[in-house]
């Protein structure tokens, strides 16, 4: 079952007698496990659309965050505790929104990470000052949780849909972030008295519950390998271990079943998972995290066949999530309805966490490609153009044009109107892109003994420790709007080393050149079964590796399982999954009767979307003629047959599905029906 770790305490010495087991400045710091993460700081993106994604995450998107968390109450329901506090209103927004608050201050903190002294001085003043503010409303037994403490409801009553361990685990979170950007443990010591709390409430079994949305899980295996205090570990098992055994109760307030909560069935015995989509991963990711330091390979095994089954039948082409918008559920094998899909931003989010986990334990690139999967699409949607709008859920399917968000307004957390809102009333998804875009260098490179993995190919340079010594390396390329990749050897010891790239899942083939910097050839690169090239020598400055991955434009289509997709095709360039959108139609073409020629050529086009430049593919295709269907939606299948339906041709012009909703509302499709006759 693993190795032991330690009986859990009730008092634990002084924050800074306790050792840390890891220190590097990322967001997942395993000790264990194939492969080592690189920091936030040592990767920096150079050029191409996600270094200024980067860019305006930190100049756009943070003082946004923060003036909605400021403008919806969420900051003053801390105020509003103090004593003296001057705050008028009552406690404002959803009972879990401390953890926007601390989100925010996460995403802070992995960007003061990636540039280190040049961050923004009022980013830095924003952090300090909310970082007091938290601190001077703990209680003194580390308690916190601004809904309990404002009185409106009591401590550790409700677990099920309370959220208190939830907002625990993002406080904890972003205080590993603060620590490992900073070396400040003013927040980190917050975080621990947090924890100590729970350790003395519910460790060794004192209570069986944890919280209805798992996240505490993760939280505290990082802060156990931030401080190296076991009893975080031990809790964060506890939890893991004790889901699925009936811990929760429904009542008449949150009557929901066990099968949402992930409460029917104990992980080790699971092959899938249901329920609600954003919990379920965070729980695997949880375990994930429990498994590799514990070296509990029962428990890894499990979280590998579930997650199997996630991406094989649970997940759609763009990395949507949850097929069900009732309760943000994951649906049954194949349910993958485009049109009424749900496909929530933070399940993809957590599901590229999960993978990034996976990978590090394993090494399996398949991982890898998940996490390219679900950041060229569904994330790259999820954010406008400008950075100030939001997608919650993410449909692969509109059939009508919806009216816009409102500039000003918030909708509910299931509503996806025609743009994208600029905040939420449950805003989880906006501050999780925020930190996930700060972070993002660290997921391009990892390190073992036998030298650096590249997983992901964002342009820019990329610093790891291996056994050998320190290597750099620069990515030099415009992918993923075309296919080479030049990696080149910066500065590296004078040892024999491995340099190893993912081959992408959806490339057949690649072509690969070993060269110095006179562009001599060195040696054959290697291919193994798992898709990774690989290049052992004694590497010298100057060196570099030339990699050409076709990205021509291809058709893929769903498991003949997925009814809703079937006789569909989807149209992909690489990693990127295209769409139809209205705008880019012949005038007065209904997107919901048109049928796409898969034999005729597909022409690229460069077009500007919004300010971003892209490539528009044009193919043949049809708008069926619907008058038989005027009077009845139902006609006799002879009326069909024979010369078939009548229709006229057009041209279908696809666009990055990441653009949509950047004109204006408008209809949309990923899936497109495949023409029967030509």
């Amino acid at each position: 079952m693993g190795r032991s770790v330690a009986e859990t305490a009730t008092s634990h010495p002084p924050l800074d007698e306790r050792t840390p087991v890891t220190d590097i400045d990322a967001p997942i710091h395993p000790t264990a496990g194939r492969l080592r993460p690189i920091g936030v700081g040592d990767a920096d993106l150079t050029s191409g659309p996600w270094a200024k994604w980067q860019q305006d995450n930190a100049a756009i998107t943070f003082p946004h965050a923060r003036a909605w968390l400021e403008r919806d109450g969420a900051v003053d329901n801390f105020r509003r505790l103090l004593p003296d506090h001057g705050v008028d209103s009552p406690r404002q927004g959803m009972w879990f929104s401390d953890s926007d608050v601390y989100k925010v201050l996460e995403g802070a903190a992995w960007e003061m990470a990636r540039v280190g002294a040049s961050s923004d001085p009022v980013m830095r003043t924003v952090v300090d000052d909310l970082i007091s503010l938290i601190g001077s409303v703990q209680e003194e037994d580390g308690y916190i949780n601004t809904n309990v403490q404002a009185g409106l409801a009591r401590r550790w009553t409700n677990l099920q849909s309370s959220h208190e361990m939830y907002c625990i685990g993002h406080l904890i979170q972003a205080a590993v972030a603060h620590y490992r950007a900073s070396g400040s443990d003013d927040l980190l010591s917050v975080a621990t008295r947090a924890a100590d709390r729970l350790v003395a409430d519910f460790g060794q079994r004192r209570r069986r519950e944890s919280d209805g949305h798992q996240q505490i899980e993760m939280a505290m295996v990082e802060l156990y390998r931030v401080t190296g205090t076991t009893a975080y570990l031990d809790l964060a098992k506890q939890f893991i271990d004790d889901r699925g055994s009936d811990v929760f109760t429904p009542t008449p307030a949150w009557p929901v079943d066990r099968v949402y909560l992930q409460d029917d069935v104990p992980l080790r015995d699971r092959d899938r998972i249901a329920g609600h989509a954003v919990r379920a991963l965070y729980y695997l990711s949880g375990a994930t995290d429990v498994a590799v330091e514990t070296d509990d390979s029962e428990l890894l095994d499990a979280v590998r066949r579930i997650a199997d089954d996630i991406a094989r039948t649970q997940m759609y082409v763009t990395g949507a999530l949850g097929s069900r918008a009732h309760q943000e559920e994951l649906g049954d094998a194949h349910e993958l309805p485009q049109d009424l899909g749900y496909g929530e931003t933070c399940a993809t989010i957590g599901h590229i966490g999960l993978s990034w986990r996976l990978l590090l334990a394993t090494g399996e690139q398949k991982y890898a490609d998940v996490i390219e999967r679900g950041l060229y699409n569904l994330l790259a949607a999820s954010t406008s153009a400008d950075r100030r709008g939001f997608f919650y859920s993410n449909p692969g399917h509109r059939r009508r044009a919806l009216p816009a968000a409102p500039v000003d307004g918030k909708p509910g957390r299931a509503d996806a109107p025609g743009t994208r809102p600029a905040w939420f009333w449950c805003a989880c998804c906006p501050p999780n892109i925020l930190r996930t875009i700060a972070s993002l260098g660290a997921y391009a490179l990892t390190s073992d003994d036998d030298g650096v993995q590249l997983h992901q190919f964002f342009p820019g340079r990329y610093r790891a420790q291996t056994k050998a010594g320190r290597i750099t390396v620069d990515v030099e390329t415009i992918y993923p709007a075309d296919g080479r990749v030049t990696v080149i050897v910066r500065d590296c010891p004078d040892d024999v080393w491995r340099l190893s790239i993912r081959r992408p899942g959806w490339a057949e083939h690649v072509h690969v050149a070993v060269v110095d910097e006179a562009e001599a050839a060195l040696q054959d690169a290697h291919i193994d079964t798992d898709g990774v090239i690989s290049v052992r020598r004694e590497w010298k400055p100057g060196d570099r590796v030339h990699i050409d991955i076709p990205v021509t434009p291809r058709w893929t289509v769903g498991h003949p399982a997925a009814d809703a997709v079937r006789g569909t095709v989807v149209l992909e360039r690489g990693p990127v999954v295209y769409a139809l959108e209205s705008h880019d139609q012949e005038a007065g073409v209904d997107l919901e009767t048109v049928e796409v020629d898969t034999s005729s050529t597909v022409r690229e086009t460069p077009v500007e979307i919004a300010g971003e430049r892209t490539l528009a593919l044009a193919v043949d295709g049809r708008v069926i003629d619907d008058s038989l269907w005027v009077e009845s939606g139902w006609v006799p299948l002879a009326a069909v047959s024979g010369e078939g339906v009548a229709s006229t041709a057009t041209m279908l012009t696809f666009i990055p599905y990441a653009l949509w909703a950047n004109r204006g509302p408008s209809q949309m499709r990923v899936h497109v029906p495949r023409a029967s006759r030509h």
